[in-house]
Formats: structure tokens, sequence, C-alpha cells
């Protein structure tokens, strides 16, 4: 059990899915910039796509996302329309040739359309981008998922799918507005084997409203029953002053933040006391998993999406709020439906914030997620003496080591991986964005 210090652990810092993330964006960035940075990918390197589907049968009170109810089909239908058109506006700025490796759809919740608008949609992303057959991964609302659903998978050759499970504790479930009984879980596990999905994982969470570190335990030992092929567990970020649906939550029933440091401890004990193998600080996989072996050879990567095994540089994210990485520019879609409707259906590809990259920046961004994928970086000697000083708190506690400009994170260091790569971040002296606890 790693130990707890608070004053490492006191102030927020972001998940580094992107660097500079996502607090560093900003209006300006236009349509002209994305279809030029479209136009210049290199076919000879293989890139991915995003799918956002902002939508879901049922808002859970803890949700982060980008996601409102689903409500009429005829918004749905809208949105589907919508989308169709940025395919078709994406496609036109392609250079021939551009292939593409993974194609990942999430929300929301991507099952809050139907399997026949799923299938439509895939066969659309086929036909205009040309793709062959590239690796597609889902994530899914299990309360969603029936057998036309498991067909569409199976049919859609589908191979890797998520199950939004976060908790199997009836108390905490209903504190969250996320009611899902074990026997719906188990069916949509069976469900998506059927399917031919050859890897499962499962979404949990905690800091929870009233979730007790035996309440992890228990979810966890149930999921591992089920035996998913990797998993992440995830910290609950309240912030009910910008998600206005974390209202409906009781702040005073959160975990403190020494509970939460011991659910965290105690998840990371408990998978790898089953058999898996830790993948960065807060993803698990069974050893023969392709995240898994992406850890031990180091290829791990981190995107959007958290720890993955896509191996490419670029990622064209569509629909509402997506966002789309170039090797000089982040750039995210207009986060309104309604208005991402507008602009594409004006022939305008919707792209609205973001950040170019300079070459600093991108030099921070790889020391950040080579830090967060291998517990292991070499520090260039400029940037070494700005930050060697803020590294000493880490050394003194036994959490890292620093060599000959080598930084290495300990065994027990995981918890502090956040804390310590932010020490490479440019911004957080400056920046006024809000981000979820260390831990």
């Amino acid at each position: 059990m790693s130990t707890y210090h608070s004053d490492l652990l006191e102030r927020a810092v972001p998940r580094y899915t992107s660097y500079p993330t996502a607090a560093e964006f900003s209006d300006g960035i236009t349509a002209g910039q994305v279809g030029g940075a479209l136009e210049a990918l290199d076919p000879a390197k293989p890139v991915s796509i995003y799918v956002h589907i902002p939508y879901c049968a049922e808002i859970c009170w803890y949700c982060g996302c980008n996601t409102g109810a689903a409500g009429r089909s005829s918004r749905l239908e809208a949105y589907l329309d919508a989308l169709d058109a940025e395919i078709d506006l994406v496609a036109a700025r392609l250079p021939s040739g551009v292939s593409f490796d993974r194609l990942s759809f999430g929300g929301g919740s991507p099952n809050a359309i139907s399997p026949v608008q799923f299938i439509r949609l895939i066969d659309r992303l086929y036909t205009r981008l040309k793709m062959t057959a590239p690796i597609i991964s889902v994530e899914l609302d299990p309360r969603g998922l029936d057998a036309a659903w498991g067909a569409a998978l199976k049919g859609a050759c589908v191979q890797r799918a998520s199950l939004g499970v976060q908790t199997f504790s009836d108390h905490v479930q209903r504190a969250i507005g996320r009611v899902q009984p074990v026997a719906m879980i188990e069916h949509a596990v069976d469900l998506l084997r059927g399917a031919h999905i050859e890897t499962l994982g499962f979404d949990l969470m905690y800091g929870l409203p009233g979730q007790s570190r035996a309440d992890l335990e228990d979810t966890i030992a149930r999921a591992i029953a089920l035996a998913p092929d990797r998993a992440s567990v995830f910290g609950y970020a309240h912030l009910p002053s910008l998600l206005p649906r974390q209202r409906r939550i009781d702040g005073a029933t959160l975990p403190s933040g020494e509970a939460r440091f011991a659910q965290a401890a105690s998840a990371h004990m408990q998978f790898r006391d089953a058999g898996f193998q830790a993948v960065g600080f807060d993803h698990f996989a069974r050893p023969a998993d392709p995240l898994a072996i992406a850890g031990r050879t180091g290829q791990l990567r981190r995107n959007f999406q958290g720890y993955t095994d896509d191996p490419c540089d670029t990622l064209i994210g569509l629909g509402a709020s997506a966002i789309s990485k170039f090797p000089t520019l982040f750039a995210q879609n207009e986060k309104m439906a309604g208005r991402y409707r507008m602009l594409v259906s004006g022939g305008s590809l919707p792209a609205r914030r973001g950040v170019e990259r300079s070459v600093q920046s991108i030099l921070r961004g790889n020391l950040i997620e080579r830090f967060l994928c291998d517990g292991r970086v070499v520090v260039p000697g400029e940037m070494l003496a700005h930050i060697e000083a803020s590294i000493v708190p880490y050394q003194d506690r036994g959490l890292v080591s620093l060599d000959c400009g080598v930084l290495v994170l300990h065994a027990d260091g995981w918890p502090y991986a956040r804390a310590v790569a932010s020490l490479f971040d440019a911004f957080r002296s400056v920046s006024h964005g809000t981000f979820s606890q260390a831990i």
C-alpha cells in the first residue's frame, strides 16, 4: 500500500490526455486551419478516427461528458445527418491514400442511437473515408443493450467494447443516478461475448458519494469474476460549479482525500493480485491484452480516451465537442449540438477552439506522455534546471529518483504520477483551468 502524503496531492492537476490541455484551448481556431491540417496529412502514416455521440438515454448525475438526453428520435436523426455532412467535409480534404488504423465511438453513449443507425453510420464512414479494416471500439451503456445491438456489433465486426459499470453497490448507484442491477451487467457481458467482442473492458470509479473502501473492493471482485480483458478505475471529479447535473450529489457524502487515496491503492493491489498488469496510473489489463503488451514494450500512448495502444500520431475527431490531434494543432469542434449542425450544414468544418502546438509544447507533451506511460523519462538539461528543486519533495519521500537527468517513478509512486508530470507543465502557474484532484 502506497503512503498518503497529503501535501503532495493538494493541488488539482490535469489528467494529461493532451498537452497543452483543454484548459489552454482558446477561441479562434478556424475551419481553414483544420482544412489545411487535413490536406497536409502524410498518406504513409495511418490515422485514427473518433466519433462523438453526445446523447444518452438517461443522464447520470456524476457525468462530466458533453452529453444530453436523447429525447425525441428526430433529435438523433438530425445529429446523425450533421455527422454525415462532417464526414463529407473531412473526406473532401484528405489526401488520396490516407489509411485508418482505428475507429472509436464514444459519448455520451453511442448506443443512444439505434442499432440500424449505428450500422448506417459505420457504412458511411467506410464508404466516404475509404476505410478497409480498422480496429473498431465502442463505449456502451449496459442499460441500453439488447439482442439487436448485439447483432449490430457482430455485423459491424466491432472488436473492442467498454462497459460503463462504475459501481455494483446499490446505494452508490442510487447516489449517482445510475441504477443497473448486477444481472443487467451479466447479461451485457454475455451479449458482448456472443457478439465476438475480442477485448472487453469495464469502466469503474472510486471517490463516489457514500462509497466506502469495502464497496469498491466488492465492485472490483464482482468485476473480476465477469472476466473482462481490461479495466479502468477513475476517480470521481466533483465540479458542480461547472457541471450543474452534479449538484444533485451531496458533496458532504464524498470520501475524504485520504479515503480516495486508500481506495485507489486498494484497487491497484486487488487487480494486481488477480493477475492483471497495471497500465499507467488507472488502467489494468490481462498480460495478453494489447494494452498490457504496449505497456511492457514501451508502445503505450495517451490520448483523449486515456491510455491506449493506438500508435497513430493523428486523430480526427468527428461530432460535437470532438477533439482532433494533428502534428502541430489541437482543434475542438463546436460543443453545442445545435450550432454544430448549423456549421456543417452550411459547409464549414466545425472546429471553433484549440491551440497551436509549438516546438516547446510538443517537447513538454512528449515528456509528460512518456513519464505517465513508462514511469521513466530523460529530462533535457535546460528543463532539469527549472524543475529540479520541485522534484525534491517526491525524492525525499522515496516516490521518484533522479540520476544523471533520468527521472524514474518508483513502484509505490504511481498515485503521484500526475502531480509529478505537472512539473513539466509550463501553464499550471498561470492557467485558470479547473481540474480534478490529483488522486
